[in-house]
């Protein structure tokens, strides 16, 4: 039976590949607040969705399919990626902080883009930050998983917290 092998030059282009993603698209490599900067992608991606939808319904349509895709890339990535660069979680690894944010965004939608975006990005990556229970605990998953679900964790924690602000102060979402 003959075993394949990569060849050199195909490894080191899929590795090219892997963290160009890994690094949403080289944000995940700044020097400061990495994650912050990472998830700017997720940003993107959701305002150029809310632009060009039709209608809210093919909005949240487009923004669950780039969260499913972002997910299903960030498990195995998440994987190749702790161990391309030898450590648990590591800090350039920024695609899960994308899925995040799109998470925060799908269950969360005020009226005014630009106060959802704002609130979202910054109510998201305190949650991140904070990793209220159990996201911390979703850490010691091992692998892709561990990465990605305490980001969506404390997604869903972001999402409650913009309702409960809506709730009390509509006017601060622009309502």
């Amino acid at each position: 039976m003959k075993v394949v092998t990569l060849s050199r030059q195909h490894k080191k282009w899929s590795d090219s590949i892997r963290a160009a993603l890994a690094t949403a698209f080289g944000l995940g490599y700044s020097p400061v607040a990495p994650g912050t900067f990472g998830s700017l992608l997720g940003v993107a991606i959701f305002i150029v969705i809310a632009l060009t939808s039709q209608t809210r319904g093919i909005e949240k349509v487009l923004v669950a399919l780039a969260l499913t895709v972002t997910c299903c890339l960030s498990v195995p990535i998440g994987d190749w990626a702790e161990r391309y660069w030898k450590r648990k979680d590591p800090r350039f690894f920024v695609l899960d902080e994308v899925a995040g944010f799109l998470l925060t965004v799908l269950l969360f939608r005020g009226e005014n883009l630009i106060l959802t975006v704002a609130w979202a990005f910054v109510v998201t990556r305190m949650a991140d930050i904070i990793k209220p229970p159990p996201a911390r605990s979703m850490e010691r998953i091992p692998g892709g998983w561990g990465i990605l679900l305490d980001d969506l964790v404390a997604s869903v924690y972001a999402a409650l917290f913009l309702y409960v602000v809506l709730w009390i102060a509509p006017w601060s979402m622009g309502e």
